[in-house]
């Protein structure tokens, strides 16, 4: 196979359901009943199954009318199959009282199942970063192995991968780096605790490093983009500890502070007012300049 990254689109979804199967018997496109009991999940499935309002309804349709559009699966290695796409209709088949669901069954490599399998799921609206984030790199990892190269062509890997996905290259490296992360932090990223941008340059920084990065985030001191890139710098030049990591927080904390010393204020007061006593007056003084102001 030529090592092109142009010809990225040559591996299509068609061409990879018009592998012929290896089950004797079995025909490559011929949808055949599968016992529920025999099928397993993708090896290392990024996406989630939900059992949410979706999946309820889908339960329903499926109690209605059975499911609809034939799963895809492979033969698994030591017995059954391996779902390739489809995780989701076999969840509700099963909640909906159903002990069996229609399926092609196919002779898949790893590569060429992965690509399905992402392909299938890519598109739904609901995904979180966790689930993009190993969904992209899963897909980026077989192409490259089904022959295509990041080097070598008309076009990186990344950039075909992006026009793909209707993302930006850049973002789907960023996206990719969030991997890296230990667990509990791309949970925080999921949670809209830990913004996208500061997280990929957290990512950089080694397991450790992420782990009292973590301690720090959990006492309410959530790192800044500044500051994730300055610990990302920090961390390269192995010059990253926990009092230096300390330092870049509390650094950047005070530098988007107001700070105005009392001596400041001094020549505008009595000698004999309190802080306390200026600190009333200036509040009173802005609220009525915000009153005027409107």
């Amino acid at each position: 196979m030529n090592n092109s990254a142009a010809k990225i689109k040559a591996v299509s979804l068609d061409e990879l359901l018009g592998v012929s199967t290896a089950v004797p018997g079995k025909a490559g496109n011929e949808v055949v009943e599968l016992p529920l009991s025999q099928l397993y999940p993708f090896r290392n499935h990024p996406f989630e199954v939900r059992d949410d309002e979706k999946m309820a309804e889908l339960a329903d349709s499926i109690r209605n009318s059975g499911v609809l559009v034939p799963g895809i699966v492979r033969p698994g290695e030591q017995g059954g199959y391996e779902i390739v796409a489809g995780h989701s209709r076999c969840r509700a088949a099963g909640l909906a009282g159903l002990s069996t669901m229609p399926a092609i069954i196919k002779d898949l490599t790893d590569a060429e199942a992965t690509v399905i399998m992402v392909d299938s799921n890519i598109q739904r609206e609901d995904l979180s970063y966790k689930e993009k984030a190993f969904a992209y790199k899963m897909k980026y990892e077989a192409l490259k192995e089904l022959g295509l190269s990041d080097s070598d062509g008309d076009k990186r890997l990344d950039q075909a991968l992006a026009e793909q996905l209707g993302e930006s290259r850049n973002k789907i490296q960023r996206y990719i780096r969030l991997t890296y992360l230990v667990p509990e932090l791309l949970a925080l990223v999921d949670a809209r605790k830990l913004g996208f941008i500061a997280a990929t340059d957290i990512s950089y920084l080694t397991a450790a490093e992420q782990e009292l990065l973590l301690q720090f985030i959990n006492d309410g001191v959530v790192p800044t983009g500044a500051q994730a890139l300055k610990l990302k710098e920090y961390s390269k030049d192995g010059k990253l500890n926990e009092t230096v990591m300390e330092l870049i927080l509390k650094q950047e904390k005070t530098a988007n502070q107001l700070v105005i010393k009392t001596k400041q204020l001094r020549d505008y007061f009595p000698e004999d007012y309190e802080v306390s006593q200026m600190a009333d007056v200036i509040f009173m003084l802005l609220k009525q300049w915000k009153k005027e102001r409107h």
